[in-house]
C-alpha cells in the first residue's frame, strides 16, 4: 500500500499542473455602444482573452483574433477592426495590465472590461467607474479611471437612466454625484465625452 501511494504521488508530480478556471464579470463596450453585459456578466475563463473568448460566444458577437510573434492579438470585436492609433484593449478591476490577454492570469472575484480605444501621446482613454451613494437612495458617484486604476472624480459625466432620460452629475474637484429619482427596472449608467462609457448599475 505504501509502494503504491509512493507511485501515485509520483505520476501526480509528473502531470502538468493544471490550471482551475477563475469566476469573473465581463463586459464588451465597442466604438459607440455597449457590445455585451452593461451590467457585467459571469464567465468561467484562465485569461482575459478566453473570458473574451467565451463571451464572444454568449453574446453572438464577431471576434477575431490575429497571431503575431508576440502572440494572439485581438483585432476585431463586433463591426470594428484596429487600425492605426485606434484598437481593442482591456482592464482588469481598472487596470491595464502590462501583459497579453492570453498571459492575463485571472482571479476569481475579478472585473474584466474590453473597449475600443483611441490611443494618443499619453496612452488610451480613461474609463468610467458608476458606484452607488451607499448614504443617499438612488445616487451614483461616478470616477475616471487611468491605466494604473488610479480614480479621479469624472466631473461633467453624464447619467443615463434607461435610453431616455438624464440626469447631470453636481461636483466640482472631489465628487461627481447624480441622483436620478425612482427608476425600478432600468438601467443607470454613465458616459463623459473622450471616455470610456461606465458600467451599469440597477
Amino acid at each position: 500500500m505504501f509502494r503504491r501511494t509512493l507511485v501515485l504521488g509520483a505520476i501526480a508530480l509528473a502531470l502538468p499542473a493544471v490550471a482551475l478556471a477563475a469566476d469573473v464579470k465581463i463586459r464588451v463596450e465597442g466604438k459607440t455602444r455597449t457590445i455585451y453585459a452593461p451590467a457585467e456578466r459571469s464567465v468561467s475563463a484562465d485569461n482575459a482573452l478566453q473570458a473574451l473568448q467565451h463571451a464572444a460566444g454568449a453574446g453572438e458577437f464577431y471576434l477575431h483574433v490575429t497571431q503575431t510573434s508576440f502572440g494572439p492579438y485581438v483585432d476585431q470585436i463586433g463591426l470594428y477592426a484596429g487600425a492605426g492609433s485606434a484598437g481593442w484593449a482591456y482592464k482588469v478591476n481598472g487596470v491595464s495590465p502590462p501583459v497579453g490577454a492570453d498571459q492575463y492570469v485571472l482571479q476569481d472575484g475579478d472585473h474584466l472590461v474590453w473597449y475600443y480605444a483611441l490611443f494618443g501621446p499619453t496612452g488610451g482613454p480613461r474609463t468610467l467607474e458608476l458606484d452607488r451613494v451607499v448614504s443617499q437612495r438612488n445616487c451614483y458617484r461616478v470616477f475616471s479611471l487611468d491605466d494604473t486604476g488610479a480614480r479621479t472624480a469624472a466631473i461633467g459625466a453624464v447619467l443615463h437612466v434607461g435610453t431616455k432620460r438624464t440626469v447631470e452629475t453636481q461636483g466640482a474637484t472631489q465628487a461627481a454625484v447624480g441622483c436620478v429619482g425612482k427608476h425600478r427596472g432600468l438601467l443607470v449608467r454613465a458616459t463623459l465625452d473622450g471616455t470610456v462609457r461606465s458600467n451599469a448599475l440597477p
